[in-house]
């Protein structure tokens, strides 16, 4: 821990002094950044899901041709381990995500299992009293805190009559509505349908129905025999749908490899902002660099990861990125189709965790994240723990989070407080050049001599007669420019 963490006693005691005076002067629902201020927040707002639309299903068979319409659900959940407050906190995250999605949630329910029943999830006497539930309240969906098999979401629908949605279909849900660049619209159609081709499924036989021969259009030879069923059809197109949204996803990711070769070219350190959804990293990057990323206390505002220069108080230039935010579970699908976001994390020099405070688990949190992290191959790039949201956590908690996280500081976004001590911290886990030089630079290549501001560690610089003497720490391609030009 470096002298500017809040481990001390005398910063603590200031970071608590802090918590208090913000307490009393902000209320904690307030959001960080004012509606007015972010046109897409409003935008975005705008175009919520209307509420009233009930569907007033009595066959979920009419529920295959209609759009996943998310208004008053009920939440159910299994818990098969850990305590009871982390199941509620499971589902917590749950009814957020579902409100995220504009629903509205009535009521939840919670089963203690060994694991989920394999045929319905809860178990059949918990369907009964379920399906009571859903008539008593008259909802229309039902939202399951896991991800479901085809078979055991077909036995639910059967029993309920009413849409059923997993955790993975609702998360991706959001993501589709949140989606704004074209790469991303791409992406979230890939995750969506590599999840639904292994559900497809129809109304009675329809999709059983085999074509050929005549029934084939007269295709005429080569176009008799049993042919393909249609779902089989159906199946073969969406493979073709996913090979085409991989393609143009691979198309796009082109530019930004480009400029992630050339900040590499260049040995230009990147800052990888990760951390769990609703953290609060979009409300850092926006107090660092002044990016103007969207913010909205909401889970997954942010899809589309925002890149942007910094540098430290020597001049030395590098790169912060915004991520996607993880949360537990993430679906495989997106971190699939997401892969060539996401390696911005994997291809950081440094990533500056930002963990929730506030959040009655964050322990759980920090595990999330790091497992993510480490399945997209970022597990040995260095990590700082930023706790944020300082102002309205409790004190004991973010003690207990810089005890046991090596390399963590507490801040807060809104208030500013810490900040400066994180941006400190930053700054000296940056990768340092290592190759040392000491030359006179001729005042007609002051271009050099603002590379190695930008792109080095100055240990001193003098102005003489014939040019700029520098001694100074650069990369090894900076050193051969330098020696190349001096020739």
């Amino acid at each position: 821990m470096t002298e500017e963490n809040p481990r001390d006693n005398d910063l603590f005691e200031a970071l608590l002094r802090e918590s208090a005076r913000v307490a009393a002067d902000f209320d904690a629902d307030e959001s960080d950044f004012e509606v007015s201020s972010q046109p897409d927040l409003a935008d975005r707002h705008a175009l919520r899901r209307v509420k009233g639309f009930s569907t007033e299903l009595q066959d979920i068979s009419d529920a295959e041709y209609r759009q996943l319409q998310l208004e008053r659900v009920v939440l159910v959940g299994v818990w098969t381990e850990g305590s009871a407050e982390m199941a509620e906190n499971s589902l917590a995250e749950l009814k957020a995500l579902a409100e995220t999605a504009g629903s509205e949630v009535l009521d939840g329910l919670i089963q203690r299992r060994d694991k989920p029943d394999p045929a319905t999830y809860i178990g059949s006497g918990k369907v009964i009293e379920l399906r009571q539930i859903v008539v008593a309240t008259g909802a229309d969906t039902v939202i399951c805190d896991g991800e479901l098999s085809p078979s055991q979401l077909r036995q639910l629908e059967d029993k309920l009559k009413v849409k059923v949605v997993d955790r993975t279909a609702l998360i991706l849900d959001i993501f589709a509505q949140h989606a704004k660049s074209k790469e991303g619209k791409a992406q979230v159609e890939l995750a969506q349908i590599a999840y639904l081709l292994p559900r497809l499924r129809g109304w009675g036989d329809s999709l059983s129905r085999q074509v050929g021969g005549r029934a084939a259009g007269g295709a005429g030879i080569g176009g008799r025999g049993p042919g393909e069923t249609k779902i089989e059809t159906d199946r073969r197109r969406i493979r073709d749908k996913m090979a085409k949204l991989r393609r143009e996803i691979a198309e796009m990711k082109v530019s930004r490899d480009t400029k992630r070769q050339e900040r590499k070219r260049f040995n230009i350190p990147s800052v990888a902002i990760a951390g769990y959804t609703n953290a609060g990293k979009s409300s850092l990057l926006n107090k660092l660099t002044d990016a103007g990323v969207l913010v909205e206390n909401a889970l997954f505002a942010t899809l589309d990861p925002t890149v942007r220069k910094s540098q430290t108080a020597e001049g030395r230039v590098y790169t912060l990125s915004d991520t996607v935010g993880f949360v537990r579970h993430l679906p495989h699908q997106l971190i699939d189709a997401f892969k060539s976001t996401l390696e911005e994390v994997s291809g950081a020099d440094l990533i500056v965790h930002v963990v929730d405070g506030s959040h009655p688990d964050p322990f759980e949190q920090i595990r999330a994240v790091r497992e993510v992290i480490t399945e997209i191959g970022g597990a040995e790039i260095p990590e700082i723990i930023a706790i944020n949201k300082v102002d309205t956590a409790d004190p004991d908690v973010v003690m207990e989070i810089l005890q046991k996280e090596k390399n963590s500081f507490a801040f807060s976004a809104r208030t500013g407080f810490g900040i400066e001590g994180l941006v400190r911290a930053i700054e000296k886990s940056l990768p340092h050049p290592n190759v040392e030089i000491n030359a006179l630079i001729p005042y007609d290549r002051g271009d050099l001599v603002s590379a190695v501001h930008e792109r080095g560690e100055i240990i001193s610089e003098e102005y003489v007669e014939t040019g700029t003497q520098m001694r100074a720490l650069v990369d090894g391609g900076l050193a051969k420019a330098i020696e190349d030009a001096l020739i």
